[in-house]
């Protein structure tokens, strides 16, 4: 899979690429690793609006909940929002610059059965015959920058849901391998805990070449088949117990639950805590959130499931191996 690497600056030996530049492990701190800042759909924006998005009210509130959060503790926030979700680094550096926290940026692409028709359209042996567009894409994000290249991404993303690997799920698992093999940046994925599709993601990646420690198995902590968990584990990766406040889908009190089971058989060197929260998303409104999921916000960890765990006898070690130790191993790799 030949991509050209035309441009690519160089990249300071063990620092951690942020919207603001690169900073030292060591500053990354209490970390959340699956977040999002804004989730939108820029095509519908266009042809049916949402009243609730509006930009500068957002930008604030975004402002407003990550300067809490950094006084809650919390110093590096993943913003995993890639395209598929509406990414657009410009709106959210202009939130990075205003708050003392760290922002990451990912690359990859959110879809779980189809991609835009333009890429069937470019690659090898398509109609435009060329280089794969999407490896591509998230090398230059990752080397170079995305877009005008002042954000350099530190993370890479794919998706399997209920739709399982298709074709073009396949295809961009497969893009984001290769870009993992030539940069370094660990995998994040979106899974599908209920259909077991974890071991099926580190299966596939594992064929390319992806050793499983550099994958985090995303929104594991949907599930409480101890014995799935414990497989995804014990074969190398990280799994992401990354949706508390989410109770719409699973009350807090069980994710707990199975997280204090997991940590009493010894795994708190592959679990990292996170929300999969979002200041705003087009798909479940602000306002639907509120009413339906008011805790599911960034904070909820550090208000809500830290004093659960500190309750039930969990160490400040094992805290800080999830929140601290784990995230910084893994986004120091693509240092």
């Amino acid at each position: 899979m030949a991509v050209s690497t035309k441009g690519a600056r160089s990249v300071g030996v063990g620092s951690i690429e942020t919207f603001r530049g690169p900073v030292s492990p060591d500053r990354l701190g209490v970390t959340l690793i699956h977040e999002h800042v804004f989730v939108r759909n820029p095509e519908l924006e266009v042809n049916d609006p949402d009243g609730e998005w509006e930009p500068n009210g957002l930008i604030e509130a975004a402002v407003h909940g990550l300067t809490k959060l950094y006084e809650l503790g919390v110093r590096t926030v993943v913003d995993l929002t890639v395209p598929g979700l509406g990414r657009d680094v410009r709106l959210v550096a202009r939130v990075a610059e205003r708050v003392p926290i760290n922002l990451i940026a990912a690359t990859g692409w959110y879809t779980p059965n189809v991609l835009p028709r333009y890429f069937h359209f470019h690659g090898p042996g398509r109609v435009i015959d060329v280089a794969d567009p999407l490896a591509g894409l998230f090398i230059r994000d990752i080397r170079e920058g995305i877009g005008d290249g002042k954000v350099r991404a530190g993370m890479l993303k794919v998706v399997t849901d209920e739709e399982g690997v298709t074709p073009d799920v396949a295809r961009v698992m497969s893009a984001a391998a290769y870009a993992h093999h030539e940069t370094g940046a660990p995998i994040t994925t979106h899974s599908h805990p209920l259909s077991r599709n974890g071991l099926e993601q580190q299966a596939f990646l594992g064929k390319l070449g992806v050793a499983a420690e550099r994958i985090i198995i995303g929104h594991s902590g949907d599930s409480e088949d101890l014995d799935y968990l414990r497989a995804l584990m014990d074969n190398g990766s990280t799994i992401g117990m990354d949706r508390f406040g989410m109770e719409h889908v699973l009350p807090d009190e069980r994710r707990v639950r199975t997280l204090l089971a997991l940590l009493e058989l010894g795994y708190a060197d592959r679990m990292v805590l996170s929300h999969d929260a979002a200041f705003y998303s087009h798909i479940t409104p602000p306002s639907w959130r509120v009413a339906s999921a008011p805790h599911w916000r960034m904070d909820t960890i550090s208000k809500r499931i830290l004093p659960m765990l500190v309750d039930a006898g969990v160490s400040p070690g094992s805290i800080s191996q999830m929140m601290v130790s784990n995230p910084r191993r893994l986004l120091e790799g693509a240092a």
